[in-house]
């Protein structure tokens, strides 16, 4: 018999590992997903999940609870009769909703645990400069991201890989993942793999305050700061008092250390924006100032001058 399977996620990231286990016949009787929130320009549009949309268009059950321990969304996720809950890039649930089926509540977690517990592991990847990641399956217990691991893929990281990057490329080996793990379950015995709880590492949540760049730093750790926050929340410093987004930069060859303070601006006004950095610089290639839009140097400099 086919496991009954429940999908819990929002965002585009989750689409392909909903997608990959209807397309290989798995039975998903219902879909868990964020409310709608306006949005939009003067959040006057009505914005919906990616996971609802997909579901939607595949005649899917959605379920959009406000509170996961509201009594009439607990009734409506257990009349789905379950075997198997699927989380992947969702919330942080209640015991009384992972521990509903039978055979247990698995979440899709972008890293090889135990690195990068929490909710920015792939920004935290590119920031600290790894050459490898992956993703991780593993059963939901009370901690988060502590549960025994079931399977791990990994994934290199490119050195000029941004997050978005990596998140693409992620995004459909996570989809593999869930595949395959939905797959072991189903036939049984599995050998799960407990966490080496010691090595941990973090990946906090990111807000606008922590993406400010620091060029008090080498070149090498601004420019990873900088790909590990593109194309969002974005790396920022300022500019005339304005914010300034860099979404793309590159480490300049040299052995010349820099005569003028970390993060200064320099630029020929044609073709290239450089900032000093505590050991060499950085070459600017894609930003943003406050009130325009994304573009590259040359872009940039049709339109502003450095004294």
């Amino acid at each position: 018999m086919s496991l009954r399977i429940v999908f819990m996620g929002t965002p585009e990231f989750a689409v392909p590992s909903l997608a990959i286990l209807l397309e290989n016949g798995y039975d998903v009787a219902g879909v868990v997903t964020a409310t709608d929130k306006y949005g939009g320009r003067g959040n006057k549009v009505l914005l919906e999940s990616a996971v609802k949309k997909y579901a939607v268009e595949q005649g899917i059950k959605v379920l959009q609870p406000t509170k996961l321990r509201d009594p009439a969304f607990l009734e409506a996720l257990a009349a789905l009769k379950a075997d198997l809950q699927i989380v992947v890039a969702f919330r942080m649930l209640p015991e009384l909703v992972w521990g509903m089926p039978s055979k247990g509540t698995f979440n899709l977690h972008g890293s090889l645990l135990p690195k990068y517990r929490g909710a920015a592991p792939i920004n935290w990847a590119v920031i600290r400069g790894e050459e490898t990641t992956g993703v991780t399956t593993f059963f939901i217990q009370h901690k988060i991201d502590t549960g025994d691991i079931i399977l791990q893929r990994e994934l290199p990281i490119g050195p000029d890989d941004t997050a978005g990057d990596v998140h693409d490329k992620m995004m459909q080996l996570g989809a593999e993942a869930v595949l395959e793990t939905v797959q072991l379950i189903e036939k049984g015995g599995i050998e799960l793999q407990v966490q080496d709880h010691s090595a941990a590492t973090k990946a906090p949540k990111l807000f606008k305050e922590t993406c400010e760049i620091n060029f008090n730093q080498t070149s090498e750790e601004v420019h990873n700061f900088i790909r590990g926050l593109s194309p969002y929340p974005s790396a920022w410093t300022t500019l005339d008092g304005k914010q300034l987004k860099i979404l793309k930069s590159e480490l300049v060859m040299t052995m010349d250390m820099p005569t003028s303070p970390p993060g200064t601006f320099s630029s020929d006004n044609k073709s290239y924006i450089q900032v000093s950095t505590v050991n060499g610089y950085i070459n600017l290639l894609e930003l943003q100032l406050q009130g325009r839009k994304r573009m590259k140097v040359k872009d940039f400099l049709n339109g502003y001058t450095f004294e």
